[in-house]
């Protein structure tokens, strides 16, 4: 229906009412303005009946069940508290009908808010937690990407259910439909990842469609969801984790797992390393180990491009990682130097 047709409805609706009520009016008020007063009545009643029907059609399904729901429970509050506990004198009072007014307005008001807010798919993960005693775990958009999260829960080492938001598989479907085939590399993989994870028979994957319009950023609404779902973040993101640590939420950041799995390294052991580039300081070489590590090897730019044995000499935990910083084994720094001289004679 258009706008004009709905219009004229909604006109037609108020002026049967007003005749309705103009002719109703006299057998319920004794007064020569009976019609008058009447059809006033009716013309109300239209404008309600109009004002409900823009409420319910802007209202969403949760919102009208919740209502609906709202104003059967203070009825039914009401009912209780007015025999039980009103004087029988004050129920022929205009009070009365004031207080069942008043409790249906509020009872419906609560359901439609609350109702909004109800999602059965966090209702079922609500009560599974309160059964068994596990908290779920919501996923962004950075840590999806990472890839690694697939690889944890394959191990069993973190336990679901895991939560993916809608407004989470949006933001990946907008950067894999991205022109920069970077990006589009990066959410593809993300989607990739989300398919690994629920092909896995022992992860409990779950997408969760509640979202907070209010909200305009993803960050945001992963913090509020948490919130509702009192839930864990699994995160990538150092702003994330740092803001939601900051409003109570646990965080779990699968870089600092990476951190904490990395093997201990003590000053004085040996390890095998290839020395791959030049350091910042003259004379350093840089090399890495299998886990990301980098290897910072005093006097190593005259060994770069062959592997040796270093020994540690400390080790330096930052926010980014993990240092350690060596020297060449005395034995490979004797033996490299025939190579090195034979190579200057040469050249």
């Amino acid at each position: 229906m258009g706008k004009a047709g709905l219009a004229i409805t909604r006109i037609t609706l108020v002026i049967f009412c007003c005749v309705a009520g103009a002719y109703i009016g006299p057998e319920l008020i004794n007064s020569p303005s009976s019609s008058i007063w009447g059809g006033f009545g009716g013309g109300l009643v239209a404008a309600i009946a109009i004002l409900l029907e823009i409420g319910i059609k802007r209202a969403s399904g949760k919102g009208i069940v919740g209502g609906i729901i709202g104003l059967i429970t203070a009825f039914s509050l009401t009912f209780l508290a007015v025999k039980f506990f009103l004087p029988s004198s004050w129920k022929e009072t205009h009070l009365y009908s004031l207080i069942y007014l008043l409790t249906a307005y509020m009872g419906i008001m609560i359901g439609v808010r609350k109702g909004k807010e109800f999602n059965p798919a966090t209702w079922r993960i609500l009560s599974k937690t309160g059964f068994q005693g596990e908290v779920p775990k919501i996923l962004d958009t950075s840590v999806i990407i990472d890839g690694r999260i697939a690889d944890v829960c394959e191990t069993g080492f973190v336990e679901g259910p895991f939560i993916i938001p809608q407004f989470v598989l949006r933001e990946l479907q907008h950067i894999a439909d991205s022109p920069d085939p970077l990006k589009r590399n990066r959410g593809r993989r993300g989607l990739d990842i989300l398919n690994k994870m629920q092909k896995q028979n022992d992860v409990e994957v779950r997408i969760s469609d509640q979202d907070f319009p209010k909200l305009k950023e993803v960050d945001a609404k992963l913090v509020e969801l948490a919130k509702r779902l009192n839930g864990r973040i699994i995160t990538n993101d150092y702003n994330l984790n740092k803001v939601a640590e900051l409003q109570g939420l646990t965080v779990l950041n699968i870089n600092q797992l990476s951190n904490a799995l990395k093997p201990v390294v003590l000053p004085g052991e040996t390890i095998h390393v290839q020395i791959l580039k030049e350091g910042k300081e003259p004379g350093q070489g840089v090399a890495y180990l299998d886990d990301g590590t980098m290897v910072v090897v005093e006097e190593g730019k005259k060994l770069i491009g062959r592997e040796l044995d270093v020994v540690v000499t400390s080790v330096l935990q930052t926010t980014a990682g993990r240092m350690i910083f060596a020297r060449p084994r005395e034995d490979e720094v004797i033996s490299f130097e025939p190579t090195l001289q034979a190579g200057r004679t040469h050249g």
